[in-house]
């Protein structure tokens, strides 16, 4: 409403929204999870923890993996690609198992699409999946520098991570899980690529939505 010109206060809104039988989603509680890394793999440095927060885009590279639900008591795979400056989600990727190429994939495709120069940071928890051969030769292909969160330490990657318990809460994932892997497929793009992206107003970017706050940058920086 204050994008649209429109002066209101919160008890205003409040005042409207309870007259309307309107009721914010709140996600639960963020609690996060750790990571197995008993892989035997060489871990990557923790780059973030002498980083300033990213001035611009494709500084800094954040991602994770979650379960999504699906009908029969099977389980799908999702793996995002979030720019930590604009909180935009760069690529996604879904699948019905976690081999290394549910990771390795949307950051190639994302790499590609962005046109990125060396240097961007990447950063993960310790899963083995960010540490395959595959992916080492993207990293060193792409010039990149690859992070990792400490041990037992998820607040490290806390951006990626948190982001699940919202688009879990506002998905409304119906009871007993997707009827397959496609239908799921098509409602995260919905979200992600038609909400998430594009609509979703976040506070941490001053209520803008990610692509916004970046066309914005690039418009002020030429």
């Amino acid at each position: 409403m204050k994008q649209k010109g429109i002066r209101i206060g919160r008890r205003k809104v409040v005042e409207i929204m309870r007259r309307e039988g309107l009721k914010a989603i709140q996600p639960p509680r963020f609690i996060p999870r750790t990571t197995d890394s008993k892989h035997g793999k060489r871990i990557c440095d923790n780059l973030l923890l002498d980083q300033p927060k990213p001035d611009h885009p494709d500084a800094i590279w954040v991602s994770d993996i979650t379960y999504m639900p699906l009908k029969g008591g099977k389980w799908a795979y999702l793996c995002i690609w979030m720019d930590l400056f604009s909180r935009q989600i760069v690529s996604w990727k879904l699948d019905e198992n976690m081999q290394e190429n549910l990771v390795r994939e949307p950051l190639e495709k994302a790499l590609l699409k962005r046109g990125i120069k060396p240097g961007l940071i990447i950063h993960s928890d310790r899963g083995g999946q960010y540490l395959s051969r595959r992916m080492k030769q993207v990293v060193k292909t792409f010039r990149l520098k690859q992070s990792m969160s400490r041990a037992d330490d998820p607040y490290d990657n806390a951006c990626a991570e948190s982001l699940w318990s919202r688009l879990k809460a506002e998905l409304s994932i119906p009871k007993g899980g997707y009827i397959n892997l496609e239908v799921l497929r098509s409602v995260l793009f919905e979200y992600i690529d038609g909400y998430y992206n594009t609509r979703r107003l976040h506070s941490s970017l001053n209520y803008r939505n990610p692509v916004a706050f970046e066309t914005e940058y690039y418009r002020k920086t030429g």
